[in-house]
């Protein structure tokens, strides 16, 4: 019987494996990481990306998943309570919904800077292999917000709402990524970084653009 190295089944090392690929996707992107470069980062035994994943893809796929799958639980669950509400939510209550628990990510979750890094890359870099497998996991959570925020928002034309939450989480995954480490700051101004000060402000703002009456 073909014995398994003892560095591929020690329980921690998939998650070295996940640790070292979430911060080198993230600054070198999937495509300029070597699994040769990743392991060695991991301390793994070069064999045990696909030992434990199956292949560099599954690996990518994994990362993505350990972060966005229980935040866009929590998500659903927040919006699935709205609806099933006896009132019609308001859109910032939806909007509360699905910020709230992603701005607390980034303060709350070990390695969410290194992934929220991914996740900008994920959106911006000319290699689609990561935007595919990010919008794949997000396709579920986007619809369901899209259909919250109409029953909130039924003066809006579908297009019209469309569009709205796109500006809208184009504004939240901007500050995402810039909160902390702004580069530029006008003379007098302390930017807020804390997830409680920023979700009251990134509210305000977005309900008061989804609001904004049709032109």
């Amino acid at each position: 019987m073909k014995q398994i190295p003892a560095n591929f089944s020690r329980p921690d090392t998939k998650e070295r494996l996940l640790d070292a690929a979430e911060r080198l996707f993230a600054s070198d992107g999937f495509q300029g990481t070597s699994l040769r470069q990743l392991t060695a980062e991991a301390k793994a035994n070069l064999a045990a990306v696909n030992y434990h994943f199956g292949s560099k893809e599954a690996l990518l796929a994994a990362v993505f998943e350990r972060r966005l799958l229980p935040l866009n639980e929590l998500r659903s669950r927040n919006l699935q309570q709205l609806r099933l509400g006896a009132e019609r939510p308001t859109s910032r209550q939806v909007l509360q919904a699905f910020v709230e628990p992603t701005l607390a990510f980034r303060d709350r979750d070990p390695g969410a800077e290194a992934f929220v890094r991914l996740v900008g890359r994920a959106i911006a870099d000319p290699d689609d292999t990561l935007r595919k497998i990010f919008m794949r996991l997000m396709e579920p959570i986007f619809l369901l917000l899209y259909e919250t925020l109409a029953e909130a928002l039924p003066q809006l034309s579908r297009s019209d709402l469309f569009w709205r939450l796109h500006f809208a989480l184009g504004a939240l995954s901007h500050t995402m990524c810039l909160a902390g480490r702004f580069q530029i700051v006008p003379p007098g101004v302390t930017p807020a970084a804390d997830a409680a000060s920023l979700t009251s402000q990134v509210l305000d703002f977005l309900t008061a653009g989804m609001e904004a009456s049709c032109s």
